[in-house]
């Protein structure tokens, strides 16, 4: 009897820790870009001395980033559903739950339509634009899960374009505006993002393999794809600046291009590591996870953006 019960319990455990492996939990941190309308609109909606309207701000930001999470985490079950033949052909996404048996395609299943309901639900009750974002969202993410990632050039717009919309319902659920360039920033920085897992991928597949892994690939190669994410780091970088020159919500004194030398060397980081790596960028969430220089220049970087905004009314 208490062998039974200790092995149901962890049979109940080993069931959790895959759900929870598939939900990809590391990819969450995609979701902060939520925060970017409240932290930039310090300057325009409310100062750090009324503490309480502050709060409840962030409160509602948070709200949105813990619903996002839960339906970002739906369309990977989605996602690994139907990826689940090429992944076995991959060396590390083989060993993702569900291309690995270790989670039913039933139960991820129910867990997903589990997760759409409650998250879309109480994503419409949070803010019903919100509610629309999210909409929006989960609509491009399972078409691209579909057929949209098997279409050069498209597959890797509409993996930008889910970034963008995440910066979007940051702002509409607290009814704040942001400068395009902002948006242009968050757009550009994710398809660079998008062409350094492409590379990666190339890099990883096997001779001859790369198309079985994931068709699309074969459209591309390394020479493009270098060109492509050079191009679109010179973007994101000039977006930046002038978003730092330009946008109407800053301080006045220009005092936000103090934080264009660390976005310069975050970025000159990322490519080093892009390179240097070969396929370092198929995981850009564990490269941020490892490097340190990664991580110090975002946390300055955002410690320099919050003292600029609060210090510059």
């Amino acid at each position: 009897m208490m062998r039974h019960m200790a092995l149901h319990r962890k049979g109940g455990t080993a069931f959790l820790g895959s759900l929870l492996r598939a939900m990809r939990p590391r990819q969450w941190a995609k979701n902060g870009i939520i925060y970017f309308a409240f932290v930039f609109s310090i300057n325009q909606r409310w100062e750090f001395a009324q503490l309480r309207e502050g709060l409840e701000l962030f409160a509602i930001a948070t709200a949105a980033f813990l619903l996002w999470c839960l339906v970002s985490s739906a369309t990977y079950l989605v996602n690994d559903l139907l990826d689940a033949p090429h992944d076995r052909l991959h060396p590390t996404k083989r060993n993702r739950p569900i291309a690995a048996g270790l989670l039913s395609a039933r139960t991820a299943s129910i867990a997903a339509a589990a997760m759409f309901a409650v998250g879309l639900g109480l994503s419409f009750l949070l803010q019903p634009w919100f509610g629309v974002a999210a909409l929006v969202y989960i609509a491009l993410t399972l078409s691209y899960s579909a057929f949209l990632k098997r279409l050069p050039v498209v597959d890797v717009l509409a993996l930008g374009s889910v970034y963008v919309l995440r910066a979007v319902a940051g702002a509409v659920v607290i009814d704040v505006p942001i400068s395009p360039w902002l948006y242009a920033v968050t757009g550009l920085g994710a398809i660079m993002i998008v062409l350094g897992k492409r590379r990666g991928e190339l890099m990883t597949a096997t001779e001859g393999g790369a198309e079985q892994q994931r068709s699309v690939l074969g459209a591309y190669s390394p020479r493009l794809l270098d060109a492509l994410i050079g191009a679109s780091a010179a973007g994101l970088l000039a977006a930046y600046v002038i978003y730092t020159l330009t946008a109407s919500g800053l301080p006045g004194n220009m005092a936000m291009t103090l934080t264009v030398p660390i976005a310069a060397f975050g970025l000159y980081r990322y490519l080093r590591l892009l390179y240097r790596d070969g396929n370092a960028g198929e995981t850009p969430e564990e490269m941020f996870l490892r490097d340190r220089p990664l991580q110090v220049a975002a946390v300055l970087g955002l410690a320099t953006v919050l003292t600029v905004l609060s210090l510059g009314r």
